[in-house]
């Protein structure tokens, strides 16, 4: 066994802190309110939004699918929103299910930044959508807590059941 994490063991692991999120936030709803500031958003509603939306554009260039607009991810409510996640999973999940993918192909990104950015393999493009869940639901996480509602998250790939 070659000792490396899997982009099947990076989904699971995304799908249980989106999950633990999901049931937290319909659980505590006057979390969605809170002040935020982290990637533009206003709010924690509207940060959710930016993490399941990026999640979900991140799936669709990666499989060559038209790519859902910014200007088009919904401002709520929840379950809107958690329909991103939803979606961007059962493309990730079909991409990985195709034995005959190439995962080192490299895709040149259409996005205003960086500017002159090389291009990349798939494989790189989708360990970066996954971790940017996880980097953002550690900065979620700090954010309640410190507005006085800890989480419990324990989002860290140590506590995963993804990598038993």
């Amino acid at each position: 066994m070659t000792p490396a994490i899997t982009l099947e063991e990076l989904l699971t692991w995304n799908k249980e802190a989106s999950n633990f999120w999901k049931a937290h936030l319909d659980a505590n709803p006057e979390l969605l309110k809170l002040p935020c500031g982290i990637s533009g958003a206003v709010s924690v509603q509207e940060f959710v939004g930016h993490v399941w939306g990026v999640e979900l554009r991140w799936a669709q260039r990666i499989a060559g699918l038209p790519v859902l607009t910014k200007e088009d991810v919904p401002t709520g409510p929840l379950d809107a929103l958690f329909g991103l996640h939803l979606k961007a999973v059962e493309i990730f999940q079909a991409l990985l299910d195709d034995t005959a993918r190439n995962w080192n192909e490299t895709m040149k990104l259409d996005l205003p930044w960086p500017p002159d950015a090389p291009a990349y393999s798939r494989r790189k493009i989708a360990a970066h959508a996954l971790f940017h869940s996880q980097r953002h639901w550690a900065q979620l996480a700090t954010l309640v807590r410190a507005g006085g509602s800890p989480s419990g998250f324990k989002g860290d790939v140590l506590f995963s059941l993804a990598l038993e």
